[in-house]
């Protein structure tokens, strides 16, 4: 959770987007490698495909926010490398998408707290959502978009999870953190032998 606070914008949003990210690196800790690729629900979404999604995710906003934004439309190469982000294979070890994750996000971060909400850019084509023309916009924009896709995959995580063994991210979080047994809240005890655990 991001904790209240009396931040500037940038750090607000970026404190906002930190949030999703350890909720996401939450998800996995204290599942085996199968239950990381568990597809619990009726998509084809398991925990580790979440993680490895948003390592794709970060990459193409870091990307996109040093380099500037790519405005021609998208390929079929590229919605097939988007695709294949979405899906863990047999072969994919989820465990070692987490060190993956976090040089990619010290990156990412670094990219977004550099950025001024209110300067200028463009964003591309998306012809899925009918628009097939680049669009002027204040990188506020595509700030508040990386809040939403990943505090989408968060909650489609927290999903999974609860589906998996009905143990739920925010208390995942408040354990890893070191909060103590409450009249609320039970600290979770990961599995000998799991993902972090």
């Amino acid at each position: 959770m991001y904790a209240p606070a009396q931040d500037t914008e940038i750090d607000g949003l970026v404190g906002y987007i930190d949030a999703q990210l350890d909720a996401l690196r939450a998800s996995i800790h204290g599942l085996t490698e199968e239950q990381a690729h568990a597809a619990p629900c009726r998509s084809a979404l398991s925990v580790g495909a979440l993680i490895k999604h948003s390592i794709y995710v970060m990459r193409g906003a870091t990307e996109r926010l040093t380099d500037g934004p790519r405005l021609v439309p998208p390929t079929q190469e590229g919605f097939v490398e988007f695709e294949d982000s979405t899906r863990l294979g047999q072969d994919e070890s989820a465990a070692a998408l987490l060190p993956v994750f976090d040089a990619t996000r010290e990156d990412y971060l670094a990219a977004l707290r550099a950025t001024d909400p209110a300067a200028p850019s463009q964003e591309a084509p998306a012809p899925w959502f009918g628009i097939t023309e680049p669009m002027p916009i204040l990188q506020r924009y595509y700030l508040v978009h990386q809040v939403e896709e990943l505090a989408r995959h968060a909650g489609h995580a927290d999903i999974i999870r609860e589906q998996i063994d009905g143990v739920t991210i925010p208390a995942i979080l408040m354990t890893l953190s070191g909060q103590g047994a409450n009249e609320f809240f039970s600290p979770y005890e990961a599995p000998a032998g799991t993902i972090t655990g």
